[in-house]
């Protein structure tokens, strides 16, 4: 019984449940990057580059299979091959995906700064009375000297 308690305090924590609910947005976060590159990307891209689709470059490894006009044609028929245009699409999808991430952490940042600076600079608060007291004690025994 103690184990089942245990776990159930570890995962009811809050940075347990911070964890989850960041993988899961980071998964959606994976898949409108993939579409980004994929969809909006990648053809004006291709097209510049003359009608090409990166996701259909691949050299056929396969001597005695093919020649083949697309990568699905290429795997349909169980040929060996080099995909470099998906590889390039999955190099887009992580420079975005960093570049994004760089990005929010820079904005967290920033935030912390200007909430850190004006919190130094804000007035220290008025001294309690007690702390006026003793402050006048001190002005009068410094002005009879």
């Amino acid at each position: 019984m103690g184990i089942i308690k245990e776990f159930k305090e570890f995962a009811m924590r809050g940075n347990v449940i911070d964890m989850a609910v960041g993988i899961i947005i980071g998964a959606a976060f994976g898949k409108i990057v993939s579409s980004l590159v994929g969809d909006v990307i990648m053809p004006p891209v291709g097209k510049l580059l003359g009608g090409v689709d990166f996701k259909d470059k691949f050299i056929n490894l396969s001597s005695d299979k093919g020649p083949f006009n697309s990568l699905a044609e290429a795997k349909t028929a169980g040929a060996a091959t080099l995909n470099y245009g998906v590889f390039i699409n999955e190099v887009i999808n992580f420079l975005i995906v960093a570049l994004a991430v760089f990005m929010l952490i820079k904005a967290i940042n920033t935030a912390r700064n200007r909430f850190e600076r004006q919190k130094e600079a804000a007035p220290p608060p008025p001294p309690t009375l007690d702390q006026q007291l003793l402050m006048d004690i001190r002005d009068t025994l410094k002005a009879k000297k």
